[in-house]
């Protein structure tokens, strides 16, 4: 069986607090952040609106990845959801 990983980031309605995640099913995930289930990070900020992900076959990979999303700054961060979704639209329906 193939399994799919994936890195993701969870941002507010107003995009002043940026969440990075990695999970084994970003559609459960990002659901249970929707519903206030997430971490507490999300229920403090509201991070509910999914913005930026990658899929990695491998878990190591995704967890290093996810590691160097987080250790860099809310600038790279930013620049790497302007990249990959513009408008900051919400993709939690397109999964």
């Amino acid at each position: 069986m193939n399994s799919q990983y994936y890195v993701y980031i969870m941002t507010n309605f107003q995009k002043s607090a940026l969440y990075t995640g990695v999970t084994n099913d970003l559609k459960r995930r990002a659901y249970e952040h929707k519903q206030g289930s997430g971490s507490g990070f999300t229920r403090k900020y509201g991070a509910v609106l999914l913005v930026y992900y990658e899929v990695f076959q491998d878990p190591l990979n995704a967890i290093a990845r996810e590691k160097q999303i987080k250790g860099g700054s809310r600038k790279k961060k930013m620049a790497l959801v302007d990249k990959f979704n513009p408008a900051w639209e919400d993709l939690y329906s397109q999964l």
